[in-house]
């Protein structure tokens, strides 16, 4: 068996009307690269038959891995376990509902070709209503204020890393918010790459303003206790 260069890593929770398409744009966009690749889709608990797809699916898509929670357990989790699977070198991840675009998965693999150990997407143009984007601008600048960041969007999925740097990290729930953060704090370099953004066509979006608030602050808290007890000293001399 090749080695595989590159994989995409997706949750996914009741997405059964999405994940054809998901599917067939990845695997369109991954077959342009010229690189072995597998797609892995964790389905967290869905109960509308996202899982039976992805099991459809794999029969006409040799690359496609399938895992199955028994419950929902959150997109850290299901994040986390398709990064723990990943068998790629690089490790590519991004949302099931198709407002991030795999096409843009390039623009993130040129900046590790240029030497950075993950690049993480910005949608400069959110198409969400009025609501979404002020609640996430807000939420973004006060994490950025708190944790000492100035990642323009953190709470984009679409995000490429290096397997060597993102597989040793253990994340706790919530933390995929934080993934820049955590790949800087183990001493990576993290660029910035503007993707597009789409609205949401098929589904029913899993968040609320109320829940990212909530969710995001005791989130935010612990990454800055994890920032200020950092063990940081450098070995001037050993025998």
């Amino acid at each position: 068996m090749s080695e595989i260069v590159y994989s995409v890593a997706i949750p996914v929770f009741n997405e059964a009307e999405s994940v054809d398409e998901l599917v067939s744009r990845v695997e369109f966009t991954m077959n342009q690269l010229g690189r072995s690749w597998e797609l892995i889709l964790v389905d967290d608990g869905s109960s509308d038959g996202s899982f039976e797809r992805i099991a459809e699916l794999k029969k006409r898509c040799p690359a496609l891995r399938g895992l199955k929670f028994s419950q929902n357990n959150g997109q850290t989790a299901a994040m986390a376990a398709g990064i723990k699977a990943a068998r790629g070198q690089i490790i590519i991840t991004l949302d099931a509902d198709l407002q991030n675009d795999p096409a843009d998965i390039p623009l993130l693999l040129k900046e590790l070709d240029n030497g950075y150990d993950a690049a993480v997407g910005w949608r400069k143009k959110r198409n969400d209503n009025f609501i979404r984007r002020a609640s996430s601008k807000i939420a973004n600048w006060i994490r950025n204020v708190i944790s000492s960041e100035t990642i323009k969007d953190t709470g984009c999925s679409l995000k490429a890393f290096r397997a060597a740097i993102i597989q040793p990290i253990e994340l706790y729930e919530g933390m995929h918010r934080f993934l820049p953060t955590l790949v800087k704090m183990n001493g990576g370099r993290v660029a910035e790459v503007e993707v597009s953004h789409h609205p949401r066509a098929k589904g029913v979006s899993k968040y609320n303003v109320w829940n990212r608030i909530l969710r995001s602050f005791l989130d935010l808290l612990a990454i800055r206790w994890m920032k200020w007890r950092k063990l940081r000293y450098h070995i001037d001399e050993q025998l």
